[in-house]
């Protein structure tokens, strides 16, 4: 028996009739395939299904769900609700995602140096982010109750005189409170992504604009703002994107009210499925703002991260 000796070039074939790398490529397809295969039932089928959904009238007038084309789209860029639901959330992300920057940027240059206590403190600073949303509402609630909650008492003693504002009850001030409430919430993200990016800046460019006689404001302006501007762009970014799906402080504080004043996006789509079963209509919403958000994102990183110097 004699055995063939490949030319040099020429892959190895074994007896069965496949390479070793075409083994090596099936037997990682075969090892991923459960997961992608999870992946499409339940992320990419949901999607198509439900675009193929936004196309139909689904609700409870008819067993059918006849084709309407873009009808619910129509309807969605008619709907004065609709808007109004998006204003809410545009408030609402724009006042919560600048305040929680600009506090996680000051706790994360206070944080920055070593002191004594700052491995106590810091873990102490990420409870918030670690707290179940709906536990976060519930609490949060009681402390802004008008008769018995804290915060009415706490501004009662500064003004030294009796508060009793009705906070969940009108829809500024509702809207305060819930972005409050995602401040205290979310503003340690923000500090642990920002000091991280802090501490990955070249220490010996502090030394080098310090020799220079440059002040701490101009090390900042200079060398700091500069060195983790990518760090803040993603951080905004991933955290404005989440913040649009505002539904468990909504629920939680006015559950829309009083009326629909303070609906945000993801609450009006979910009464619009769940309340009134428009899932038609509801899905066609859906995908409005699937739409505009991806447009916004594209413009973002179009503007802000493919900018950013190497």
């Amino acid at each position: 028996m004699t055995t063939s000796i490949p030319l040099e070039g020429q892959p190895v074939v074994s007896p069965r009739g496949l390479g070793w790398s075409a083994r090596r490529r099936r037997d990682g397809w075969l090892m991923v395939a459960p997961a992608v295969l999870l992946i499409l039932a339940l992320g990419v089928y949901p999607l198509i299904s439900s675009l193929v959904l936004s196309f139909r009238r689904w609700d409870l007038q008819s067993h059918e769900t006849p084709f309407i084309g873009i009808a619910n789209y129509a309807e969605a860029v008619a709907d004065a609700r609709h808007w109004g639901s998006w204003a809410n959330t545009l408030a609402i992300v724009v006042s919560a995602v600048s305040l929680e920057l600009l506090l996680g940027f000051g706790l994360a240059l206070l944080l920055l140096g070593d002191f004594r206590g700052k491995r106590l403190l810091l873990p102490l600073l990420m409870l918030p982010v670690m707290m179940v949303p709906v536990v976060v509402g519930l609490t949060w609630r009681m402390l802004w109750d008008n008769q018995y909650g804290p915060i009415n008492h706490l501004l009662g003693l500064v003004a030294g005189r009796d508060v009793n504002i009705v906070w969940l009850a009108h829809r500024d001030t509702a809207l305060a409170a819930m972005v409050v409430t995602d401040v205290w919430q979310w503003t340690p993200f923000m500090l642990l992504v920002l000091l991280a990016g802090l501490t990955g800046v070249n220490p010996e460019l502090y030394e080098a604009a310090s020799l220079d006689g440059a002040g701490w404001w101009a090390s900042l302006r200079d060398i700091s703002l500069p060195g983790i501007a990518p760090v803040v762009a993603v951080a905004v970014l991933f955290r404005a994107l989440d913040a649009f799906k505002l539904f468990d402080l909504v629920f939680m504080f006015t559950q829309g009210g009083p009326g629909t004043s303070t609906e945000s996006i993801s609450w009006y789509i979910y009464q619009l499925g769940f309340r009134f079963f428009r899932l038609g209509y509801a899905s066609a919403v859906s995908y409005v703002a699937v739409v505009i958000l991806t447009v916004v994102a594209t413009v973002y990183v179009a503007r802000f991260l493919r900018e950013i110097p190497e």
